[in-house]
């Protein structure tokens, strides 16, 4: 066997892993679009149902987020305007320049029997951060309906909280029980649903339902490089054993 031909083996070797390994990631990619799409499905299909009672706080300890997120429901009681947490957010929707950057009010509401929810009441921009800029918020009983969300997951880029300084960047229903002092407080939070017309800020609606799915473009990606790979190689190959490098 020529020396050219055992170069062409090696080197094909080398090029055969990379590609096998760049088509097992554009599998990896499909089958991540699968469960993408399965899960929009799911979010669509619960955000727009018909709302349902809020689940018993004796079910709480048990709630698993994924069985709940984004459930439809209806609850009543009473604000604790008292205890508000104002929540960072770059924009009204999660997309940069909406509305520029405000928080979102989350507010105790204490239930008959004397549990607490906290309820995503909405966005505010920074202008309304301070509660004397705004409409005063809803007084005695109340009824609405929203969105169940789990506790929101941090990340290398979020900033720590200070609540003594009214500063939040996560909905941490359970960190802001602590630092309010509430007990009996719902380990989820509600995203309030959006009210009438021309309502003061804040006025729900605030959920971000809208999930990127770039899980096809990555699998045809990876797919389009191992065909590059293997096109190039090809041609590198025929043209040493046509004597022309």
């Amino acid at each position: 066997m020529s020396a050219v031909r055992r170069a062409l083996l090696w080197q094909g070797a080398v090029a055969a892993l990379a590609c096998a390994a760049l088509v097992a990631l554009g599998l990896w990619q499909m089958q991540r679009l699968g469960w993408k799409e399965n899960l929009i499905a799911q979010i669509a299909a619960r955000a727009r149902a018909a709302p349902v009672a809020l689940p018993p706080e004796a079910d709480w300890p048990r709630l698993a987020p994924e069985d709940y997120e984004y459930r439809h429901v209806r609850l009543s009681g009473v604000f604790d305007h008292a205890r508000q947490a104002l929540v960072f957010r770059g924009s009204a929707d999660g997309k940069a320049g909406a509305e520029g950057p405000g928080h979102l009010v989350l507010t105790p509401l204490r239930l008959a029997d004397g549990a607490v929810v906290i309820v995503n009441r909405g966005f505010v921009p920074l202008a309304l951060k301070d509660a004397a800029r705004r409409a005063a918020g809803p007084r005695g009983m109340v009824e609405l309906t929203g969105l169940m969300r789990p506790p929101e997951p941090r990340n290398a880029f979020t900033p720590a909280d200070a609540p003594a300084k009214g500063e939040w960047f996560t909905r941490d229903a359970a960190a802001m029980a602590a630092h309010f002092g509430l007990a009996r407080v719902a380990p989820f939070t509600v995203d309030a649903d959006a009210g009438p017309p021309g309502a003061p800020p804040p006025n729900g609606g605030a959920t971000v339902l809208v999930i990127p799915n770039n899980h096809l473009s990555y699998a045809l990606t990876w797919f389009g490089l191992a065909a590059t790979l293997a096109a190039v190689f090809a041609v590198y190959a025929w043209r040493r054993l046509a004597g022309q490098v």
